[in-house]
């Protein structure tokens, strides 16, 4: 979950109007388009694949590329932009996506395509780092809680059902069309935005190395790289999931969206198991997340064309992983003795690090033993986080001795 980098900014008069619900609600709608155009790219792998005469390994690169931005990119120009403008810095990241997206359905080839990935990608931490506080303000202080949940809501309903929508779409509407609406909607929230948020004042700047000093903290390291960890387990296998169901469950085409659109369903209440849970012993909670995700990833391919039998898998599965989200950010946050709303961004960068390097080694698994292997080594990285975990536990014991 996105937090920002800087502290709240000084109110300005027209925070607290009555009508700034409505610039809220636009918030968390931006929040959606935004986090969907991430997470969209993995229901249209196997049609732009076949569409742009590439293997559906090198189609998962994308999702590298995005993701791999992200983690470099997502702390250094979060911190560079704090204090722009709100309403500004908002519209002009919808007119990124807006442009970027339309780039993207018009690319005649992987290479544009990529392009059209890589723009977002420098654009969506910084708004990841800063909608849900500038919610906020708008709302005033009796309901900025209620505020922040709502973009929340918008953020978390895109990585819940970001890749079944973009399966849908493109059994509608093609790849390109899916990339064209969500450009539309792009331009729309921009000039929605334009014409109801209020002007805020212009936040202070905040230094980045005035935080940094949590990356001296031993704990604070290894529950990071456990986040790599955790989402390179589940990235793994989930890049691939549309493939997975086509091709090894030999689900029909156009029902895959709706199979990937169940899993999403399963994944709110993961979402909530996985909040709900974390703050009594976060890496207690993400032992048990990680291997009640092994073990539905593992049972997926032997149980794909037993399909009674596979929704079991699948709802484990979509259970563990959506959980591990709230899990990680919590956890993460949780294990910073200072600047937590720096430790939470370092979590998205890394998360998106694990996100990156799934999509990589999943490639690689695909190319060089199979579609099917691919839950099994999936399993394997949730395992291996699984065993991090006494250690990590440790390096908080050595830090409160000293």
């Amino acid at each position: 979950m996105p937090v920002s980098v800087q502290h709240p900014p000084t109110r300005s008069s027209e925070a607290t109007a009555p009508g700034n619900g409505l610039a809220v609600l636009l918030l968390a709608v931006s929040a959606f388009v935004i986090v969907t155009t991430e997470f969209i790219i993995v229901g249209l792998l196997p049609s732009l694949s076949r569409d742009l005469g590439i293997s559906i390994s090198a189609a998962g690169q994308l999702v590298t590329l995005f993701a791999f931005t992200v983690m470099l990119f997502g702390p250094v120009l979060t911190a560079m932009l704090s204090h722009f403008e709100r309403k500004r810095l908002f519209v002009v990241i919808l007119l990124i996506f807006a442009a970027s997206n339309a780039l993207a359905a018009a690319a005649p080839d992987i290479w544009v395509l990529g392009l059209g990935r890589f723009l977002p990608a420098l654009a969506l931490p910084v708004f990841w780092g800063t909608a849900s506080e500038t919610a906020g303000e708008l709302a005033g202080p009796e309901k900025a809680g209620k505020a922040v949940a709502n973009v929340y809501l918008g953020i978390s309903g895109a990585m819940v059902f970001g890749i079944p929508l973009g399966t849908l779409a493109s059994n509608a509407f093609g790849w390109r069309g899916t990339f064209w609406g969500l450009s539309g909607l792009s331009l729309v929230m921009a000039v929605l935005l334009l014409a109801v948020m209020p002007t805020l004042a212009r936040p202070k700047r905040v230094r980045l190395a005035d935080q940094a000093r949590i990356l001296k903290d031993p704990f604070f390291l290894g529950n990071v790289v456990l986040s790599v960890v955790v989402f390179t387990a589940m990235f793994t296998a989930y890049t691939y999931l549309a493939d997975t169901l086509e091709h090894i469950a030999l689900i029909p085409v156009g029902q895959v969206g709706w199979w990937l659109m169940g899993f999403g369903i399963v994944g709110l209440a993961g979402n909530w198991l996985g909040g709900y849970f974390v703050a009594r012993n976060p890496l207690n909670v993400t032992l048990i997340a990680l291997l009640v995700l092994a073990l539905g990833i593992a049972a997926t391919t032997p149980l794909a064309l037993h399909h009674g039998w596979l929704v079991v898998a699948l709802a484990v599965w979509g259970l563990a992983n959506t959980a591990l989200y709230p899990i990680c950010q919590v956890r993460v946050m949780q294990s910073a003795t200072h600047a937590q709303a720096l430790a939470g961004t370092l979590n998205v960068s890394m998360a998106n690090a694990g996100i990156g390097l799934g999509a990589v080694i999943g490639g690689a698994v695909i190319q060089h033993w199979g579609l099917a292997t691919i839950g099994y080594v999936a399993a394997f990285i949730a395992l291996v986080g699984a065993a991090m975990i006494p250690f990590v536990a440790r390096l908080k014991a050595k830090g409160t001795d000293a």
